[in-house]
């Protein structure tokens, strides 16, 4: 019951598509929270209790959890149950969910919605959270597509787009648009941080890096989750980013500015043409 889980919860009660929703977690201040806000109907701490008799269970949760709470749920999972997951990375998700489900596998449609804020918890969550946002569905060989069918018209519910790729070309293209820039935002307000002058720096930062690394405010254990699960493709394009910076950094020291001003035009460019 964070902000991906509490959003979706809401999402679908503005939509009127579910009779009843559960939330599950082990804080129960927090579900009590939840309860109070009308995000839930209900919850329960115990997993297995709070999928029992779910048609759709939606796993939002630290991808280093996953394994425990695959393990506890599939003894309350209901025959037809599909269950889906909101995971910023795929391939380590999919290894476990093959080694726990068995032959429930073709229940299991790997998602990711790419939406969210640098914010946290049940409170922060809003229903329009996906509206016209992408969500990224992996089914496996094993998924039966009217499992898929389901989870599409779910987040469809939600008022996202949904489409479809492998789970090998979701880490790579994720890890260089999404993990990237959150390593790169964590690690430059670190090192601001570490300066003697850093009362300053900040106390003067302009809206430039106030936009740049609004996303360094995210929950570090998600983040450090993320960037290790998924760090065959992270250190692919963290290598590639090096490379690049380092060849930036010759170009200053050398005093080359038609090699700066390429750089820089080539990277407004593209950013306008696929942003604009």
């Amino acid at each position: 019951m964070g902000l991906i889980g509490g959003s979706l919860a809401r999402a679908l009660r503005r939509g009127g598509q579910c009779d009843e929703i559960v939330g599950c977690g082990r804080d129960e201040a927090h579900l009590q929270k939840a309860l109070t806000l009308g995000v839930i109907d209900r919850y329960e701490t115990d997993i297995a209790a709070a999928v029992a008799g779910a048609d759709v269970v939606v796993l939002a949760i630290p991808l280093r959890a996953m394994v425990s709470v695959l393990q506890q749920m599939l003894m309350g999972l209901a025959p037809n149950a599909v269950v889906t997951d909101v995971g910023s990375a795929k391939g380590c998700v999919v290894e476990e969910a093959r080694a726990i489900l068995g032959g429930r596998l073709c229940d299991f449609v790997p998602g990711h919605p790419i939406a969210g804020t640098e914010k946290s918890g049940v409170e922060a969550s809003f229903a329009e959270l996906f509206d016209q946002r992408s969500v990224i569905l992996t089914p496996l060989e094993e998924t039966a597509p009217e499992q898929s069918a389901r989870v599409r018209a779910m987040w469809e519910t939600a008022g996202a787009s949904v489409t479809e790729m492998t789970v090998l070309h979701h880490d790579e293209v994720l890890a260089a648009t999404s993990h990237l820039p959150h390593l790169l935002a964590f690690s430059l307000v670190n090192t601001l941080a570490s300066l003697d002058e850093s009362k300053d720096i900040f106390a003067y930062a302009a809206g430039g890096f106030r936009d740049f690394t609004r996303i360094a405010s995210s929950d570090p254990v998600m983040w450090r989750d993320i960037c290790l699960e998924n760090r065959s493709a992270m250190l692919e394009v963290l290598q590639l980013f090096n490379h690049d910076l380092q060849q930036l950094e010759e170009a200053v020291r050398d005093n080359d500015g038609d090699a700066v001003v390429e750089v820089f035009s080539r990277a407004k460019r593209t950013r306008d043409r696929f942003c604009g």
